[in-house]
């Protein structure tokens, strides 16, 4: 095993050598937010979605924006409204008078990189469709199916302190996300660095493309061979099983949390690793890997109780509580 691990290691450095040039080119634009960029790259390795929480003006549009210039990629921003519908999202058909024939014409979701802006501004119907595609693949519209183009990755924001007039996403479709990110406020000296950049009326860049999406696929089964011990593997489901359950492994959480993450969370937070393990240029998964990645995967699927929210508890202290007492391999 130690040769396969070896020969993985070397594919791994050999594939990833891209990474540098690519946050070279976003780094043109974006001056930190290196936590949200990486995890935009895990989750397009990955192949997973994303759902971005953070006020406005942090660079989430601009830095979705970049990374799909820089892959070369097609992108769609779609701004969630409370009269938007399915067909606003996915297409329609339309009658052609001339020929009588209905033709269809395709929505904006036909793109490989979607930023779902403000995606609990739009009501359940309009969520579930946009989610339907993340799920499957593909769209239906009439009585033909249409695969979605490949690689597709969709970024949805939400604003934390404007609730008023917006449509919850359900915990079920919430686990639709591979990973949930928080996006803080810049630091002073990034704050500064900022200013001097972007404090102009006519700023342009020039984005580089380094990688096609075609080299996508290609990328992904790299990450598919990257080594997972099965003391690992383990110790991922012990996480999760936590989650569910603390008592079993004497973790005392009173009755903090209503549910547990769901196996979904387990796969996802394997296959994130493994992502996490290749930006890093390891042809193998460690615990740290895990650790990094744990709390973006599992923050969204740990339900706390009101016992919880009463005595200011978050899902991130459930977790934090979680990764303290499971035995690391």
């Amino acid at each position: 095993m130690a040769i396969d691990v070896k020969q993985i290691g070397d594919l791994v450095q050999e594939k990833s050598e891209f990474i540098r040039a690519l946050f070279g080119e976003i780094d043109k634009v974006i001056i930190g937010q290196r936590y949200m960029l990486e995890r935009m790259l895990i989750s397009l390795l990955a192949n997973g979605h994303i759902l971005l929480e953070g006020v406005p003006g942090l660079a989430k549009t601009m830095a979705v924006t970049t990374l799909a210039k820089a892959i070369d990629a097609d992108f769609r921003r779609i701004q969630f409204t409370p009269d938007l519908l399915p067909a606003d999202l996915i297409g329609t058909q339309i009658y052609r008078q001339s020929d009588g024939e209905f033709y269809t014409r395709k929505g904006p979701v036909f793109a490989n990189i979607i930023l779902a802006d403000e995606i609990n501004r739009a009501p359940a119907k309009v969520q579930s469709a946009l989610l339907e595609a993340m799920q499957e693949r593909q769209v239906t519209i009439g009585d033909e199916t249409f695969p979605i183009p490949e690689p597709f990755l969709v970024l949805a924001t939400q604003n934390p302190i404007e609730q008023e007039g917006t449509y919850p996403l359900p915990e079920a479709q919430l686990d639709r996300f591979m990973m949930k990110l928080k996006v803080d406020y810049p630091n002073k000296e990034e704050e500064r660095k900022i200013l001097d950049r972007m404090a102009s009326t006519n700023k342009k860049f020039d984005i580089k493309p380094v990688i096609h999406p075609n080299q996508i696929a290609e990328i992904r089964s790299v990450v598919d061979e990257i080594y997972i011990d099965d003391k690992v593997k383990d110790y991922i489901v012990n996480i999760v099983c936590a989650t569910r359950d603390p008592k079993k492994y004497g973790i005392d959480l009173g009755n903090f949390i209503n549910y547990g993450a769901s196996p979904r969370a387990t796969i996802f937070l394997a296959v994130a690793a493994k992502a996490h393990a290749f930006i890093q240029q390891r042809g193998y998964v460690t615990p740290q890997d895990v650790k990094s990645i744990g709390y973006d995967v599992l923050r969204h699927r740990v339900i706390i109780s009101y016992e919880a929210e009463a005595e200011d508890k978050t899902s991130e202290d459930i977790i934090k509580t979680i990764f303290d007492n499971i035995e690391v391999p």
